[in-house]
């Protein structure tokens, strides 16, 4: 009797949906989640999921780097204070990069200093209300600062100078306005203190900055070890012969004045030309919206949430 030919499979094996359970993840990868969240997706949203969660939001590793980016709104400025404090306090005594963006004091400054004295960057950005007499003395608490970035503050030289004689391990500094054409904004202050008080510098940001062709002479004959020189929108120094050179061959990474500035998120463009109104900035533009934050936008409901400090 002929056998039939051929054979039949055996059946596809349908495989069960698996759904993961983010709750069940390893402590350790569930903090590198976390982390990249930033601590204000942190204190406003994931810390209330569950109590592992909570209790994770807490380690002092998840707050080694703060980053508080306040958007301009000064309805949401208490708040972005308060957040700050306790993350610094959530860091316990371990922060080491802070950013602080639109707000902050000379309370919060000295605050900083008190806690984190092993911190190793500071960036403040339109911090108005942090007086000179305060940084420079809070300069002389942080000793150990490797990066320091100043963009759109009021600080005078002297506060400047203060950083270079207080911070011997120096290695960037970031000093950032909004830049003008108009030669009354011409000047080498600031310049002249960064090449007096700075010369161990390898990285430098100057965008904005009404240098000359002179400070920048300083700057080059001081600085010996800078590998990046940002002089974007410096409008008044001249590139040329022997300077440009020694800029060239000393200078790895050099950004030249009319380089774009499109990384730079504190200027409305990158046309200076149609920015300026009799030589200064009109506006600034702000990159993101504060509504995605109006869950906190006042002290009742904030008031809620004061386990936050435990």
């Amino acid at each position: 009797m002929a056998m039939e030919s051929g054979s039949s499979n055996p059946p596809l094996e349908v495989e069960e949906e698996y759904s993961r359970n983010w709750l069940e993840l390893p402590p350790d990868v569930t903090m590198s989640i976390l982390m990249k969240l930033g601590p204000i997706e942190i204190l406003e949203t994931s810390q209330f999921v569950c109590k592992s969660w909570h209790n994770l939001c807490k380690d002092p590793a998840m707050w080694r780097t703060i980053d508080m980016q306040n958007l301009g709104d000064r309805e949401f400025q208490d708040t972005y204070l308060k957040m700050t404090y306790s993350a610094i306090d959530r860091s316990n005594g371990g922060l080491g990069d802070i950013n602080i963006e639109y707000f902050g004091d000379d309370d919060l400054l000295k605050y900083i200093a008190l806690r984190s004295s092993g911190l190793k960057c500071l960036r403040l950005a339109c911090c108005y209300l942090i007086s000179n007499e305060v940084f420079t003395d809070v300069t002389t608490k942080l000793s150990l600062l490797e990066e320091v970035e100043l963009t759109l503050c009021s600080f005078t030289v002297e506060a400047i100078k203060a950083v270079g004689r207080n911070c011997p391990l120096l290695k960037t500094f970031k000093l950032n306005h909004q830049g003008a054409r108009d030669h009354s904004f011409a000047g080498d202050e600031e310049a002249l203190a960064i090449s007096e008080t700075m010369p161990q510098l390898h990285h430098l940001q100057l965008i904005g900055n009404g240098l000359t062709t002179t400070g920048l002479e300083a700057i080059i004959n001081s600085c010996l070890h800078l590998k990046s020189l940002d002089l974007r929108a410096c409008f008044h120094i001249s590139l040329g012969g022997t300077l440009w050179k020694r800029c060239v061959e000393q200078i790895k990474d050099l950004r030249l004045p009319n380089d774009p500035t499109d990384d730079y998120k504190f200027v409305s463009s990158t046309d200076y030309e149609s920015d300026f109104d009799d030589g200064m900035f009109t506006d600034v533009e702000l990159l993101s919206d504060i509504d995605e934050y109006n869950e906190f936008s006042d002290d009742e409901e904030f008031e809620d949430y004061d386990f936050w400090y435990d």
